[in-house]
């Protein structure tokens, strides 16, 4: 049964301004090529409460999705609310094409931590979470077994490494997968170690560069002595295509969202346990988000505001979450639903463990200049190419150019 306490559908469309009499039409922006049925419920219900609005959905695929929006902003045509990654929200910001989301205080203590740090460019919020990704490890218990250690969670790097390097030494299997493609996921990949040991991108409330620091040397470090464990030519694959050598049985284990225990080979016998922590820090996650944001100069924000609110709340983001299988971007039950998708799961509890300990995808204006920095970062300590203290020296020096 749910039976939400606050930021129900219907407090929501009700607690703005009065109800629109006047006829006016909302252009809704859907990334993804799909509108699912959770948004086109809330969607129905906000019209249904706003005599003559409309809201026209135009669902666009994620390849040229985000470009389109940006491109109609910037011809004096905006969209009135758009579903995007957040890792826009920094371009858009700077070139002054949204205004901030209106989040309520009281949502602020039923988010998970650090969501709202994903939206967040020193100290002003500029979308709404929709969406939320965590990561976590999967293993191969069959291969762990065959090479002669437990199939439980590693709580260290170390452990990670010693159980890895059995895998590679005593099966026909590389020990873990390791993305390293240019590609964005290797920068995601690699943050997932980086916020498992403490470590901080940017600042999100100050904007300040944090990259070059003690534990990104001991992330790149640790990632370099992964390499000679994992799969050959790691600079040739990227995080989704790790999938296939996982159900082949050519890796013991990597590091992947939800959707993986549905694309996995049901004959494998596997466990999924939180990125084990480093020497400076606690299990944590990358923290991704997809996000509502209202566009500036289309006439209607006070009425997309009240729109993101009521898809982004209560019940219908609740209905979204769970229908997706996404991870919870609220604590739902301080909202008054009882029993929760994710109360009392295994499984969820792995991919909410790491929330307090992760971080935000580095918010950035040119985040192909972000992702290269990274990419950079992490090809040149698995090719060998630097050491080190160099390559997070560079780094953080791209870092400050993309900023």
């Amino acid at each position: 049964m749910k039976t939400v306490k606050t930021l129900s559908l219907g407090a929501v469309l009700l607690a703005g301004s009065a109800l629109s009499s006047q006829a006016e039409e909302l252009h809704f922006i859907m990334c993804g090529g799909e509108v699912r049925e959770a948004d086109q419920v809330a969607v129905d219900a906000f019209e249904a409460a706003h005599e003559g609005v409309t809201v026209n959905i135009e669902a666009v695929p994620w390849g040229n999705c985000q470009d389109k929006s940006l491109t109609l902003a910037a011809a004096g045509d905006p969209p009135s609310i758009a579903y995007m990654g957040s890792r826009t929200l920094r371009q858009l910001a700077n070139n002054d094409l949204i205004v901030p989301a209106q989040i309520p205080a009281e949502w602020e203590e039923a988010y998970q931590p650090g969501i709202l740090n994903t939206v967040t460019i020193e100290g002003t919020r500029w979308g709404y979470p929709h969406a939320f990704s965590t990561k976590a490890l999967y293993i191969n218990c069959d291969l762990a077994e065959a090479a002669g250690v437990a199939c439980e969670a590693p709580a260290t790097w170390d452990d990670m490494y010693a159980m890895a390097e059995a895998i590679h030494n005593n099966t026909d299997a590389a020990g873990i997968g390791l993305a390293g493609k240019d590609f964005d996921n290797t920068m995601h990949q690699f943050l997932n170690y980086l916020y498992s040991n403490g470590g901080v991108v940017i600042d999100p409330a100050t904007g300040e560069n944090k990259l070059d620091s003690q534990q990104t040397r001991e992330t790149l470090d640790f990632y370099g002595r992964l390499a000679a464990v994992a799969q050959d030519g790691p600079t040739a694959w990227e995080r989704d295509q790790l999938k296939d050598l996982f159900n082949d049985g050519q890796i013991g284990m990597y590091v992947q969202g939800p959707w993986g225990r549905g694309q996995h080979n049901e004959s494998i016998n596997a466990i999924t346990v939180p990125v084990p922590h480093g020497p400076s820090g606690d299990s944590g996650t990358i923290l991704i988000t997809d996000s509502l944001v209202v566009f500036k100069g289309s006439g209607h924000e006070d009425l997309a505001q009240e729109l993101a609110q009521a898809l982004a709340s209560g019940e219908a983001q609740y209905d979204l979450d769970q229908s997706w299988g996404l991870t919870p971007i609220f604590q739902y039950e301080k909202l008054g639903i009882e029993n929760p998708y994710y109360v009392g799961d295994d499984f969820w509890g792995v991919y909410t463990a790491g929330i307090a300990a992760g971080g935000p995808e580095p918010l950035v204006e040119d985040f192909k200049s972000l992702q290269s920095v990274f990419t950079n970062m992490v090809q040149g300590i698995l090719l060998q190419d630097d050491t080190v203290d160099n390559l997070v020296t560079i780094a953080g020096e791209e870092l400050d150019d993309a900023l």
